[in-house]
C-alpha cells in the first residue's frame, strides 16, 4: 500500500489494484502511518524511502 502511495496512487486506485474497498485501503494507509510514527501519508512515504523499506 505504501509503495503505491509513493507512486501517487489514491486510496481508490490502491483499492482497485488490490481488489479491496476504499475504507480498507485507508485503514492500511493509516496503519502504516501509525507504525512509522509519521504525521501523514507523505511523511510515512518519505520515512520509508529514507529507511530503505521501499527499495
Amino acid at each position: 500500500v505504501l509503495k503505491w502511495s509513493a507512486d501517487g496512487k489514491t486510496a481508490a486506485e490502491i483499492g482497485d489494484i488490490l481488489n479491496i474497498s476504499v475504507p480498507t485501503a485507508n485503514f492500511h494507509i493509516k496503519n502504516v502511518i501509525h507504525k512509522l510514527r509519521a504525521s501523514n501519508k507523505t511523511a510515512a512515504v518519505v520515512q520509508a524511502l529514507v529507511s530503505g523499506l521501499l527499495g
